[in-house]
């Protein structure tokens, strides 16, 4: 088992969610930052899409009462293990009675606990996602608190938990390490009623520095700057939304949807970023600011080429880690 002594802010299991439920209403959930996640499974010998812990800013406390190899992946908590340092990114063996200890977060905003044979919950509509609004998957739907204890799954494949090396890593993506001092580069695909703003808001979404406020949550991210005005004041029909969606609300201030996020809505799509940087995002601190950079469907999906291909770099090169059969 693994048994949370301290819970933290808002921690919770999550994969990469639920496809194929939409026209039911039944939202996405799953890891905000989907490539941290398929990383750190990817290093304890797990599928890219196994359930891990999705720990948001920190500090959390857990213990582990049995031998495991663990990966945390995304932001830098400061984690320790027993009192020595580890590091994102990095893949150690754990043994029973074991304390893994995370700080706040230094950068960023997720990190992500892998463990081989993943976190073992209930499967629920294809996924074992936490749902936090609907209530739903993950631990009992809801978020972790101290006293919850989770265990963990049979290995997908016992040699590639059992590596030679007791302890080994891999480099992250270069945008893991920029400087957080500067505005955050967010790629955007103009939306659907793009061409309902008026030309100056269309200036203004491109040109402006946004930044991210405390009332953004796992279903979407609120943006503050220069107000977005449309051409015409009206309603228009609901209609189908997905994670990435830049909706605009009446006060003009823009709400990126996020995994968690409603699956219709009624507010005019100004663009939508693409699959690519949402997990940049979602490592965005608070009062960080983003500016939106025009791309096409072309870039988005050769973004996503690129992302697929790092992924199978790692499981290559996890193959000549596994000791020899």
């Amino acid at each position: 088992m693994i048994k949370i002594i301290r819970a933290g802010h808002l921690n919770s299991v999550q994969d990469m969610g639920r496809s194929g439920f939409r026209h039911l209403g039944i939202c996405q959930s799953g890891a905000l930052d989907r490539s941290a996640l398929a990383i750190a499974n990817l290093l304890v010998g797990n599928p890219c899409d196994a359930a891990a812990i999705e720990f948001t800013l920190g500090p959390c406390e857990l213990v582990f009462t049995f031998d495991c190899r663990i990966a945390l992946g995304g932001a830098d908590f400061g984690a320790t293990l027993d009192d020595r340092p580890l590091p994102p990114w990095w893949s150690v063996r754990a043994r029973a009675g074991q304390t893994l200890k995370l700080n706040a977060a230094r950068h960023g905003m997720r990190t992500y606990l892998a463990v081989a044979g993943g976190i073992d919950s209930s499967t629920q509509l294809g996924s074992r996602a936490t749902d936090l609004q609907a209530g739903f998957g993950g631990h009992g739907g809801r978020a972790l608190t101290a006293g919850d204890s989770l265990s963990a799954g049979e290995l997908h494949n016992p040699a590639a938990a059992l590596h030679s090396a007791a302890s080994f890593g891999v480099r992250p993506p270069s945008w893991y390490q920029a400087d957080n001092s500067e505005a955050l580069a967010i790629r955007v695909i103009p939306g659907p009623e793009y061409g309902l703003f008026t030309v100056a808001a269309q200036k203004t979404f491109w040109n402006s520095s946004w930044t991210l406020t405390p009332q953004s949550n796992r279903m979407g991210f609120r943006l503050s700057g220069p107000e977005l005005k449309i051409k015409k004041a009206g309603d228009l029909l609901s209609h189908g939304v997905l994670p990435g969606v830049i909706q605009v609300p009446p006060a003009g201030q823009p709400i990126v949807l996020m995994a968690d996020a409603q699956t219709t809505g009624g507010y005019p799509k100004i663009g939508v970023v693409i699959g690519a940087d949402l997990a940049k995002l979602a490592q965005l601190r608070f009062n960080r600011t983003i500016q939106f950079v025009e791309c096409d469907a072309a870039q988005a999906r050769e973004e996503l080429r690129q992302d697929a291909l790092y992924l199978q770099q790692i499981e290559s090169a996890m193959h000549w880690l596994r000791p020899a059969q």
